[in-house]
């Protein structure tokens, strides 16, 4: 007598599908979570500005930003201060996890961006001034399907007490 299987097979292969859909969901859920994104696009801008392409930099800032800073004025003023200023050829970065932010301004009386992710970027000079490290908060945001790169503008106690100084 022939022996009957107890699980049909087509159930097997849905069983291994469903596992595998779920191995995928929680994979890409993980990687493409808007934090990782975010700190994605900070080491993409960091890794142009590393690169000396600025221009490439310049393009992932968010509007505000761009208002700031002439692109022009931007990419001269980049090469000018790191390549002169500071000596040095290019610089090692390092980024900390991702923090998410809520109603974030860049300045005093801007509109408040609803969702951002702080990211801290640790850059690491070896220049004709020695070796140093800048340190600073870096923010982005999604726009249109794009992340883009902001800085904070806005001003603390301390800098108001030392501007009425």
């Amino acid at each position: 007598m022939k022996r009957r299987n107890s699980i049909p097979a087509f159930i097997v292969l849905l069983l291994i599908a469903f596992a595998v859909s779920l191995i995928l969901f929680i994979y890409f859920s993980i990687v493409n979570s808007p934090s990782n994104q975010a700190e994605a696009a900070v080491e993409e801008f960091y890794t142009y500005e590393q690169d000396g392409n600025f221009a490439e930099s310049w393009s992932m800032f968010h509007p505000y930003m761009k208002a700031k800073f002439e692109k022009g004025h931007y990419l001269q003023d980049r090469a000018h201060v790191f390549l002169n200023h500071f000596g040095v050829q290019t610089f090692e970065f390092s980024l900390e996890d991702s923090e998410l932010l809520k109603d974030f301004q860049i300045e005093d009386g801007v509109e408040p961006i609803g969702e951002v992710y702080q990211v801290t970027v640790t850059q690491r000079f070896e220049g004709k001034y020695g070796n140093f490290s800048i340190v600073q908060d870096v923010y982005t945001t999604e726009l249109d399907g794009e992340w883009l790169v902001l800085w904070d503008y806005k001003k603390t106690e301390k800098n108001e007490e030392t501007e009425s100084n």
